[in-house]
C-alpha cells in the first residue's frame, strides 16, 4: 500500500468521526467523554492481543481498526476542546521517530539493537527531563507489566542481580519471608512478602528472556483448558469438582495434563 492509499484511508476515518459527532450525527458518539473512553481503549488494547495470539490476520486487521478509532475518537473530542486534532498526533509521533532514530535520519553510527535501545532512552530522558531511572512508567499500567518496566528501568542504571542465580537467591529468600509472615500471623505482612515475591518473579522473567505477561497468560489457557477437560470427565462419570475428594482431583489432573500433552 502506498502512503498517499493510507493518507486518504487515515482522512475517511477522520472525516466519519467527525460526522458521527457533530449535531445530527450518533447520539451515543455524542455523549462520550475523554473518561468515558477509558474503558474501550483498555478493552480494545486487550482485544488487539488476543488477535495476536489467535494468529488470524483478518481479526488481528479488525481489532487493530477498533483500536485506532479509539486514538481518532480521543483526538477528535481534544480538537473540539481547541487542543490539537489527528492530524496533530500523526505529526507528533513521526517527527518523535525521527529524532529517536538518529542512525537512520541523521549522522549517527550504531553497532547493533542494543546501541539503538540505549540512544533511544539517551534522547527521551533527554526530552522528557527526567529527574529519575523510573520515571516515565504509568501509574495505570497493570501492576505485572509495569513490575516489568519498573525492574528493567532499574537495570538499564546499573541496579540488577548480576546473572539469574543472584535472582533465584533472591526468591529464596523472599519465599522464607513469607513463611515467616504466615507463621507470625501477620496479614499485612503476608500481604507485603506476596508482593516482592511477584515482583522478584518478574525480574526473573526478564533474566530469562522471558515475556513474563505472556507466560502467565499461557499458564492461565493450560489452566482453564486442563480444569475444562477434568471437569468435562467428571461430570460423565456424574460427578462435580466441588464434590470429588482430593485424590481422585489429582488424578483426574494428571490425567488431564497427560490428555493434552502437557
Amino acid at each position: 500500500m502506498s502512503a498517499a492509499r493510507a493518507g486518504e484511508a487515515f482522512a475517511r476515518l477522520v472525516t466519519l468521526m467527525a460526522r458521527l459527532r457533530d449535531p445530527g450525527g450518533c447520539p451515543w458518539d455524542r455523549e462520550q467523554c475523554l473518561e468515558s473512553l477509558r474503558s474501550y481503549l483498555l478493552e480494545e488494547s486487550y482485544e488487539v492481543l488476543e488477535a495476536l495470539d489467535g494468529g488470524v490476520p483478518a481479526e488481528h486487521r479488525e481489532e487493530l481498526g477498533d483500536l485506532l478509532f479509539q486514538v481518532v475518537f480521543q483526538a477528535r473530542i481534544r480538537e473540539e476542546e481547541g487542543h490539537f486534532d489527528a492530524a496533530a498526533v500523526a505529526d507528533a509521533i513521526h517527527d518523535k521517530l525521527v529524532r529517536r532514530h538518529p542512525h537512520v535520519f541523521g549522522d549517527a553510527q550504531v553497532t547493533d539493537r542494543d546501541e539503538v535501545a540505549r540512544n533511544w532512552h539517551v534522547i527521551k530522558a533527554q526530552e522528557k527531563k527526567r529527574e529519575s531511572a523510573l520515571d516515565g512508567v504509568p501509574m495505570a499500567m497493570p501492576a505485572l507489566l509495569r513490575a516489568g518496566r519498573i525492574g528493567a528501568k532499574a537495570a538499564r542504571v546499573g541496579f540488577d542481580w548480576p546473572d539469574v542465580a543472584g535472582v533465584l537467591q533472591k526468591l529464596e529468600e523472599e519465599r522464607q519471608e513469607l513463611d515467616e509472615a504466615r507463621a507470625n500471623g501477620d496479614a499485612a505482612a503476608v500481604a507485603h512478602e506476596v508482593g516482592d515475591l511477584l515482583f522478584t518473579v518478574v525480574n526473573l522473567a526478564r533474566h530469562l528472556g522471558v515475556e513474563p505477561e505472556t507466560a502467565l497468560q499461557q499458564a492461565n489457557a493450560r489452566f482453564e483448558g486442563r480444569f475444562r477437560w477434568m471437569e468435562a470427565q467428571l461430570r460423565a462419570a456424574g460427578r462435580a469438582v466441588a464434590d470429588t475428594d482430593a485424590a481422585t482431583l489429582e488424578a483426574a489432573w494428571q490425567a488431564a495434563k497427560q490428555a493434552r500433552g502437557e
